[in-house]
């Protein structure tokens, strides 16, 4: 396990044989009633841990905001800093219940021996977050579109998503493209439908990648262009999620007015290195004077950098996420890089705010800030449960097995992020 994290004595009961169902192939009925007891069990432990090394004062993830950004849903609370507490109700479905998980995101039937990580809620400081409410959320989204427009991350929180709705109707998937990056569900009962737009840069890019996601030649990003995907559908949509990503930080050479203007990170080549942030920021103000310039005024979320919990290394260089518990507060201060990007998004997302404010435009922009309450969940990650029973038939080594410390399990803590959404929206 990750150091810092030990199994308190409570915890050997989640490993009892009538917990779990199958043996990590999904979680039966009586598994699920299981769940809930042995929520109560963990409830107790937990508190009592939280008790200790918790407080109510904001965390140390805080990263410094270049000046105060309205984040908040009703009146002064503030969605975005608080804690993770025990949550003895466990998650709101499961590999079972819900048949729309990718496999590589599904922990539970890829036999992920420990159940701990599904018993945490969200709690802001100053408010409560309610759980997501299927009903409520479908009803008010009745003949409404939505739009999910970036990455994999993007996609693994679409996947929470569908698994919440489908507990009030069972979705249609109405559209995909051959490589099942761009999707559309659609609610019937509801006519309401969730489309998935990808695009990893927001502007127009060029990719040559293998399907274990590394590139088998650098990357061309126009940067003047913004990604023909997505701008072709943003009309359709009455509500829009847009995200930036860990893409950006790839190789890659900049294209802008038809002419290469430099790299990042590009080896034996005679070009300007401009570096990853130019791209980001540039991308993003881009992407925020389209929003606020266009004639349709959808809601739009911009969501925040969604951190990764790599040790030891990193994707491509053996990096683990062994933990097994949440950081305590004031355990974990964030990656250099979450800071650099993070900063950059508050800082553009700030200056559009104000164009808009000086301007008397009408945009529904607002932010949805994952970061610090993702940060806090080391633990919510596949790692190496991104493939089915990594460590079956004799394998022991577990340096040969790809680890995931990137994307969330689902069901897991992104979960909140959805809803972060349904309190955003319908407040």
């Amino acid at each position: 396990m990750g150091s810092g994290t030990r199994w308190p004595p409570w915890a050997a009961l989640l490993y009892s044989p009538r917990a779990r169902m199958g043996g990590g192939a999904g979680w039966g009925l009586d598994g699920l009633v299981a769940l809930k007891a042995i929520g109560w069990i963990l409830f107790a432990g937990v508190s009592f841990r939280l008790l200790c090394s918790l407080s109510s004062s904001p965390s140390s993830l805080e990263i410094k905001e270049e000046s105060d950004v309205d984040t908040t849903c009703t009146g002064k609370c503030n969605l975005f800093k608080g804690e993770w507490l025990p949550n003895p109700s466990g998650p709101a479905y499961t590999n079972s219940s819900c048949r729309f998980i990718d496999d590589h995101q599904n922990c539970m039937m890829n036999g992920r021996p420990d159940i701990v990580y599904l018993y945490w809620r969200w709690k802001p400081y100053e408010c409560d977050l309610p759980p997501f409410n299927e009903v409520r959320f479908l009803s008010a989204m009745r003949n409404k579109a939505w739009g999910f427009i970036g990455d994999s991350i993007l996609r693994n929180q679409v996947q929470s998503l569908i698994c919440l709705l489908s507990k009030a109707d069972e979705p249609v998937e109405v559209y995909h493209d051959k490589e099942f990056r761009n999707r559309r569900w659609h609610f019937q009962s509801y006519n309401f439908t969730v489309s998935l737009v990808w695009a990893p840069f927001l502007v127009k890019s060029e990719v040559s990648e293998n399907e274990n996601g590394e590139s088998t030649s650098e990357i061309q990003l126009h940067l003047d262009v913004l990604e023909p995907t997505w701008i072709s559908q943003y009309e359709s949509f009455d509500y829009v999620i847009i995200a930036g990503g860990q893409w950006f930080l790839k190789t890659a050479v900049y294209w802008d007015n038809g002419k290469v203007i430099g790299c990042h990170y590009c080896q034996d080549k005679n070009l300007t290195e401009l570096g990853f942030e130019h791209l980001y920021r540039r991308t993003l103000q881009a992407v925020l004077r389209f929003i606020s310039s266009t004639n349709h005024k959808p809601v739009v979320l911009f969501r925040t950098w969604a951190p990764d919990h790599f040790e030891n290394g990193e994707w491509s260089s053996g990096g683990t996420c062994s933990r097994i518990l949440p950081y305590r507060k004031g355990e974990y201060s964030g990656k250099y890089m979450d800071n650099v990007m993070r900063g950059i998004e508050l800082e553009e997302f700030n200056k559009a705010i104000a164009a808009v404010n000086s301007s008397g435009d009408v945009v529904n922009l607002k932010l949805l800030d994952i970061y610090s309450l993702s940060a806090m969940r080391p633990d919510g990650h596949a790692g190496p449960y991104r493939m089915f029973h990594p460590f079956a038939q004799g394998n022991k080594d577990a340096s040969s097995v790809q680890k995931d410390c990137l994307h969330w399990c689902v069901p897991g803590p992104i979960d909140a992020w959805n809803d972060l959404i349904m309190k955003l929206v319908l407040n």
